[in-house]
């Protein structure tokens, strides 16, 4: 059974930066794709990174302050957040979903096969 854990979310004021983290267990090789979502009235896509050559995606309005990064040897994906702003505020959530392409994405919640319990981020002064 494929678990993910998230960590390092908290209070942070507008401007600064979080680093979150999420530790992947259970799974029997690295052809996952790794996403992180975070909870609005839904759940919002974040950033998404392949398996294969680690390219990163990321929604419109998180380009530029965000970078996802993984390291497969540790089975642990990263999200840097810098720039923080109140609107990033949520419940951020790690998923993985396991694919034969080496560069295929996934950007919509009903295509991740397994998430983690999120992590608070909250952005206040």
């Amino acid at each position: 059974q494929v678990q993910l854990v998230e960590s390092g979310g908290g209070l942070v004021q507008p401007g600064g930066s979080l680093r979150l983290s999420c530790v992947v267990s259970g799974r029997s090789s690295n052809n996952y794709v790794m996403g992180w979502f975070r909870q609005g009235p839904g759940k919002e896509f974040v950033a998404a990174i392949s398996w294969g050559s680690g390219t990163p995606h990321y929604a419109d309005s998180m380009k530029g302050r965000f970078t996802i990064s993984r390291d497969n040897a540790e089975n642990t994906v990263y999200l840097e957040m810098d720039s923080l702003k109140p609107e990033d505020t949520a419940v951020y959530y790690c998923a993985a979903v396991e694919t034969y392409w080496a560069e295929r994405f996934f950007y919509t919640e009903g295509e991740y096969q397994y998430w983690g319990r999120g992590t608070q981020v909250t952005v206040s002064s």
